[in-house]
C-alpha cells in the first residue's frame, strides 16, 4: 500500500508541475513579466518551463527520483520569493507558503525515495 501511495503523490505533485510547463509555454507573457520586475531576463521562462516538464516526468517515470525531488523542492523554495507581494496582492503570499508546503513534500520525497512502484529506474 504504501508504494502506491508514493506514487500516487508522485502523480499528483508532477501534475502541478507539468501544469506549469504546459501554462508557461502556452503564455509565456506573465512569467516573463513577473522576471523582468525582479530585474531577470524574461527568456529564463523557457528554460523554467523545459525543467517543470523535464522534472515532472521524472517524478513519475524515474529514474533518479530523489533527485528531481530535491531538485523542484529547490525550485519552489527559490520560486516562492516572487509571490511575496503582501501590499500589491495577499493573496500571492499564500502562494507562497503553499510552495513551501509542497516543497515540504518534496523533501521527504527525496529522504524516502520512490519506494518500489518506478517505471524507469
Amino acid at each position: 500500500m504504501a508504494d502506491w501511495l508514493n506514487f500516487t503523490g508522485r502523480v499528483l505533485i508532477a501534475l502541478l508541475f507539468f501544469g506549469g510547463a504546459v501554462q508557461k509555454l502556452a503564455d509565456p507573457a506573465p512569467v516573463q513579466a513577473m522576471l523582468a520586475g525582479v530585474g531577470l531576463p524574461g527568456a529564463l521562462a523557457w528554460p523554467a518551463s523545459l525543467f517543470n516538464l523535464i522534472a515532472a516526468l521524472g517524478l513519475v517515470l524515474g529514474p533518479r527520483v530523489a533527485l528531481w525531488a530535491a531538485g523542484l523542492a529547490g525550485y519552489c523554495l527559490m520560486t516562492s520569493f516572487f509571490h511575496w507581494q503582501l501590499r500589491a496582492d495577499p493573496w500571492q503570499v499564500t502562494i507562497m507558503v503553499k510552495n513551501w508546503s509542497v516543497a515540504g513534500g518534496l523533501l521527504i520525497l527525496a529522504a524516502q525515495g520512490p519506494g518500489r512502484l518506478v517505471i524507469w529506474r
